[in-house]
């Protein structure tokens, strides 16, 4: 089975994200990602037992090799003001951006 990302598709896909590319650009970009499409479909060509588990990482996690959970704890970051003179934007110290009005995608 080879599905390949047609031109027509491709362009879709370019509105959706609001990219503004070069026709030589849009070209590479559909070549690379029907590479990377033709190497899932080989991937998933690979027959296996149905009784493989499904992992992400192959190696399954019990609580004896588990790593510990890292402590989440806020570092504060010395040099906030150069960040801040930065932005075009800030109101209190924080960043202002702009709205973005929700819109239905085609």
């Amino acid at each position: 089975m080879t599905n390949e990302i047609d031109q027509e598709t491709f362009a879709h896909l370019v509105r959706l994200a609001a990219l503004e590319l070069s026709p030589a650009e849009a070209e590479y970009l559909r070549q690379q990602l029907n590479n990377q499409l033709k190497a899932v479909q080989e991937l998933a060509a690979i027959p296996l037992d149905p009784g493989t588990p499904v992992t992400l990482h192959g190696v399954p996690f019990t609580s004896e090799t588990r790593p510990p959970i890292r402590v989440d704890e806020w570092v504060p970051f010395a040099h906030t003001e150069e960040i801040l003179e930065q932005a075009p934007e800030t109101e209190e110290r924080h960043i202002v951006v702009p709205e973005i009005p929700h819109t239905e995608l085609e």
